[in-house]
């Protein structure tokens, strides 16, 4: 995608070597989301260059994102920004909508590169559920997380919730998302939704010191890394085994060529 076509949707793509950083940039309304930028990050996860290493996600000025624009539920917006729309479609039609949408958040877990989310400010609903599609998440110390879903009597459906069960347990994945409660960012480092946390300005350098660990490694080792561990907790011990070993030979492989070259 250009860079007018991300603008006209409130993101900015920024690429320095392997890391790439995209930025939800609407801070007039505390960069809230809309279907379109989810469709817009869903193509631009799509087409990013094969040599990307890190994924840096961030809002642009205080706030991550607020969450779902609240004009996207309001009667009188029309087209692929209504998520009222969804009502006129058919289960099946708007189930299938929704897939689309999803898309925007699950480009995020490829194993080719980490993904970091860099927060600041609230992460509110479908904010909240970007940060947790990325593998890391390094946060200010003023750094807000809530799951409004039931709020508004909706459920998070932006893939939020398998990764939240995943890294605070069932039981208060449940109290967080029934509560819409607001998560600090001591207790999102303590209980672990959040990698680790920092003074808010020092956070852009802890991100970009993140960064240059991750692709220090040559490259395929991280990925290779990534992968193993993404599926580890739903395999066996001889599936997992296998998929090292496997791993292993591949990297052997690439480290020999390394040195022949």
């Amino acid at each position: 995608m250009t860079p007018a076509d991300l603008a006209a949707v409130g993101l900015r793509l920024e690429i320095e070597g392997p890391v790439a950083t995209v930025t939800l940039d609407r801070p007039e309304v505390r960069n809230a989301q809309t279907p379109a930028m989810w469709l817009a990050l869903a193509e631009l996860g799509r087409t990013l260059p094969e040599d990307i290493r890190v994924v840096i996600v961030t809002g642009a000025g205080e706030t991550f994102s607020a969450g779902l624009d609240r004009a996207m539920l309001d009667p009188a917006t029309s087209g692929q920004e209504s998520v009222v729309g969804l009502l006129a479609l058919s289960d099946e039609d708007a189930a299938a909508r929704i897939d689309d949408f999803q898309g925007g958040f699950t480009w995020l877990r490829d194993p080719r590169f980490v993904s970091i989310a860099k927060v600041r400010g609230h992460a509110v609903g479908a904010g909240f559920q970007l940060a947790l599609s990325c593998d890391l998440r390094v946060v200010a110390d003023d750094a807000k997380f809530s799951m409004k879903e039931s709020a508004l009597g909706l459920v998070p459906d932006l893939t939020g919730t398998k990764p939240l069960v995943e890294h605070v347990g069932y039981a208060r994945a449940l109290e967080i998302c029934a509560t819409a409660r607001v998560v600090p960012a001591d207790e999102a480092v303590a209980i672990g939704l959040a990698t680790t946390m920092v003074p808010g300005a020092e956070l852009d350098a802890a991100v970009d010191v993140l960064a240059a660990a991750l692709v220090a490694p040559m490259p395929g080792v991280v990925s290779e890394t990534k992968a193993l561990l993404q599926g580890a907790a739903d395999r066996d011990l001889d599936e997992q085994r296998r998929l090292e070993r496997e791993a292993q030979v591949r990297r052997f492989r690439a480290v020999a060529a390394a040195f022949a070259g």
